[in-house]
């Protein structure tokens, strides 16, 4: 990968079971942490082991200007909390486990800068992501303009990377990426984006959702991250109003403790669905060898026929050249 931050090179030979290896390397690389940081007492995960399976495994990323409220979006899904202070953020990195109907689902969160520092590693999450959500203020015109430039750079990263991997210099269509559009800060009295305008671009446009949020209020929150799921074919449960949340060490029912008493509100649905939720602690980010992996899987799977979304069987194998 050069630094210039205009090119990424990623070349690849033929492999069977690319989607499988790619995981199992992040798995490697993170086995130290990610088995601490899972107790086996929890009722999130089989006994059989704690990786879940290649097709489980998605990331989302968080992208938009500096002083949208980005981080304090993921903070509000993840623990349900909310920071007055604001800190630059040069890139976070989560993850969130979920055993839903017996089968275990990981959720990789990056939180990104609005500055973008480092156009490689910008280039690189974009193409490494499987969803992703767009954020801008509505007190401020900019970040909504620069919402619209990332989805374009985002569908053209994704489809100049298919490209190039196929060989073929043919105009491709545009591919399925689902993101929801984020106008937070919906509290504030000064508007400074269009309403009009944003429902115009928003509808005009194919596996997306607009949705009004505020994250100091808890103002949609949860429907933002239900939206998004929805259009990504995932599991609704992995939204926060519908599983489980468990933290490391908690008590469970499984050992008897006031787990379930404290939830006996829950709608039957949702205590008859056995999703469970929980922030995996301390994880670190994975490697940019990991990311490379990871996305020649992905682009592999891409090729052959296989949307990140459905379990078709692939067709074939492919090498791959990312540029």
């Amino acid at each position: 990968m050069t630094n210039d931050g205009e090119h990424m090179v990623v070349t690849s030979k033929d492999s069977e079971g690319s989607g499988e290896c790619a995981c199992a390397a992040a798995a490697t690389e993170n086995s130290c942490s990610t088995k601490a940081e899972v107790p086996s007492s929890l009722p999130l995960v089989s006994d059989k082991g704690m990786k879940p399976p290649a097709k489980n495994c998605f990331r989302l990323v968080i992208l938009g200007s500096s002083r949208v409220g980005k981080t304090s979006l993921v903070s509000r899904f993840l623990s349900n909390k909310f920071e007055d202070t604001y800190t630059p953020t040069i890139e976070d990195f989560h993850r969130k486990l979920y055993r839903i109907r017996g089968d275990v689902y990981q959720l990789d969160i990056l939180d990104t800068s609005g500055n973008h520092p480092f156009p490689a590693m910008r280039r690189l999450s974009f193409l490494t992501g499987d969803l992703f959500v767009l954020v801008f203020s509505w007190d401020s015109q900019e970040s909504w303009e620069e919402v619209v430039r990332l989805r374009e750079q985002i569908l053209e990263t994704k489809m100049s990377a298919s490209a190039n991997c196929s060989g073929s210099r043919k105009k491709r269509a545009s591919p399925r990426v689902p993101m929801v559009i984020a106008g937070n800060k919906c509290d504030r009295e000064q508007m400074s984006a269009s309403l009009e305008e944003v429902h115009a671009f928003v509808s005009s446009l194919s596996c997306c959702a607009y949705v009004e949020t505020s994250a100091k209020k808890d103002h949609n929150v949860d429907k933002l991250f239900y939206e998004l799921f929805v259009l990504a074919n995932l599991p609704m449960e992995m939204s926060p109003a519908l599983h489980k949340r468990v933290c490391p060490g908690q008590p469970t029912q499984e050992t008897g403790s006031s787990f379930g008493s404290r939830h006996r509100g829950l709608s039957i649905r949702r205590r008859l669905s056995e999703a469970y939720g929980m922030v995996a602690p301390n994880v670190r980010r994975p490697s940019i060898r990991t990311d490379l992996l990871i996305l020649r899987a992905k682009t592999s799977l891409h090729l052959t026929g296989i949307d990140a979304f459905t379990d078709k069987k692939p067709r074939r194998e492919v090498s791959c050249v990312i540029q």
